[in-house]
């Protein structure tokens, strides 16, 4: 199957850098946090991982409500993506994720059953399963 969409992004500098895409679009400075002894006052990699990963999964609950002819707009569906960075005991240090999904106007078992489909479709579900943990929670409110 061919590849539908490609991006490539070029970071120098590290945490303390720059990403910028190809086209251009995308040109942000980085810094450590604060929390991790860094200055602060730019993004992180943690932060746009973050960005990607709710939007994404935001996205593969639009287009599966949408399958099921639902109605769906922006504003009903929140995802909330943390990701955290924690040290590993052999060394290095690992992601987590928690992806906190509200869906107005569904009820509570609707809405699960939404978020654990869109939890087997989305990409970055795809990528990180296995690989790190991902916590979910759903509310919903009908």
């Amino acid at each position: 199957m061919a590849t539908i969409y490609s991006t490539r992004v070029v970071a120098n500098g590290g945490r303390r850098g720059k990403v910028k895409s190809d086209d251009g679009i995308l040109a942000l400075d980085l810094a450590m946090p604060t929390e991790m002894g860094g200055l602060g006052g730019a993004t992180n990699p943690e932060q746009l991982f973050a960005a990607g990963y709710g939007a994404c999964f935001q996205s593969a609950l639009m287009f599966l409500m949408r399958g099921k002819d639902m109605t769906v707009d922006n504003d009903m569906i929140e995802v909330g993506c943390t990701v955290g960075l924690d040290p590993k005991a052999e060394g290095g240090f690992t992601l987590r994720a928690a992806l906190d999904v509200t869906l107005k106007g569904i009820d509570q078992g609707t809405a699960e059953a939404l978020v654990a489909e869109a939890h087997r479709m989305c990409p970055y579900s795809n990528a990180v399963r296995g690989n790190i943990p991902v916590d979910i929670s759903v509310t919903g409110t009908d």
